[in-house]
């Protein structure tokens, strides 16, 4: 059990709306708004100093570290999913294969398909497991599905990979901070920041064991790369830090300002805590519009045209994706709330009643 409760970090969080779009983006908790706004301020007037931003950047890693169970030696820092998944493919043999789900999120299909000389098999997503062969170098999928919020088969695909050697890339972009994760068992983990790790746009983690992370180049290696920044910002010779923070990338200082008390607030209320009461409030969801019970904090529902609109003029805020109203429920999201959404969406839904994640 967190220290915090879920009633207590609600109270940190000002939505003027029926906030059910955190698989858009999340929203910040008060205290890290303000970080990311006394930053900017402090940077207006020439007051802002860059060792309190490595300050964030390191509370920033250890935050995250504790929330996944890694250690924060293990984590690398940078500004989107595509950057380390772009190194995963970058170390990849020609000739190697890579099995990924099929309408996974592109971010983590598109560089390994600017290599044409590596295999991108895709195979729908309940059928992962039992599609890994002795051919299949690395297994790349997210958690939870970004279009419909299905969940992989996590503990099966992994024990495949392991029968066969291959890799896992794990995206949790759509996961961390509210779906407990086998985050030591998997060989890479990548995380955008700004979805339910409630940061601003322009953070991302990857995590990995020791030896992943070694095969891994530092391709874009800079001076935030090095074993001291501060003195390493130039000249010969190449004098990169040790573990996962040789691929770091230089940080954008407001975002991390921003993020760092996002985080330790997540880490406080306790991810079993968080994915407890966002699935309570995906099934009250579900139950309202009479859909079967699920285990996914998104819910995507068939639905007519112009409903996404007609809900946000009600107060509500939820998006479209893959032509199906995608709804996300996360620590901020209040029982009035879902009672709203399902209220407004009386006569809206389409096929059945339909509807995953």
């Amino acid at each position: 059990m967190g220290e915090m409760s879920i009633a207590r970090a609600r109270e940190e969080f000002t939505p003027r709306v029926a906030y059910l779009d955190t698989a858009t983006y999340g929203l910040p908790p008060r205290t890290a708004h303000e970080a990311m706004l006394a930053a900017e301020r402090d940077r207006a007037a020439g007051l802002m100093a860059s060792r309190a931003m490595d300050e964030a950047v390191a509370r920033s890693r250890a935050a995250f570290g504790a929330l996944a169970g890694i250690a924060p030696e293990r984590v690398a820092i940078g500004p989107q999913v595509s950057y380390f998944v772009g190194l995963v493919a970058a170390s990849l043999p020609a000739g190697a294969t890579v099995l990924v789900a099929d309408g996974d999120f592109t971010s983590l299909l598109f560089p390994f398909l600017a290599r044409p000389e590596i295999a991108v098999r895709p195979v729908p997503l309940e059928e992962m497991a039992g599609a890994v062969g002795p051919e299949v170098s690395l297994v790349a999928v997210s958690a939870v599905q970004s279009a419909d919020g299905r969940i992989a088969p996590m503990d099966d695909l992994i024990a495949a990979a392991r029968a066969h050697g291959a890799r896992v890339l794990l995206d949790a972009t759509q996961a961390a901070g509210w779906l407990p994760l086998p985050a030591g068992r998997v060989d890479l983990l990548v995380c955008g920041g700004y979805k339910w790790l409630l940061g601003p746009r322009g953070t991302c983690f990857l995590a990995g064991t020791d030896e992943a992370l070694a095969e891994l180049p530092a391709v874009a290696a800079g001076w935030y790369a090095g074993e001291r920044p501060w003195e390493s910002v130039y000249g010969l010779p190449l004098r990169l830090a040790a573990g996962a923070r040789r691929l770091d990338l230089s940080p954008a200082w407001q975002c991390w300002a921003g993020h760092a008390p996002a985080l330790e607030l997540l880490a406080r209320v306790g991810v079993e805590a968080v994915h407890a009461h966002d699935v309570a409030m995906a099934r009250r969801f579900r139950a309202g519009l009479g859909l079967p019970p699920g285990d996914s904090a998104i819910v995507s529902v068939a639905v007519r045209e112009g409903t996404a609109e007609r809900l946000r003029a009600g107060g509500v805020a939820a998006s479209v994706r893959a032509g199906r109203l995608r709804c996300a429920f996360h620590l901020y999201t209040t029982e009035r709330d879902v009672d709203r959404a399902v209220e407004l969406l009386a006569g809206s839904l389409v096929g059945g009643f339909e509807g995953t994640g």
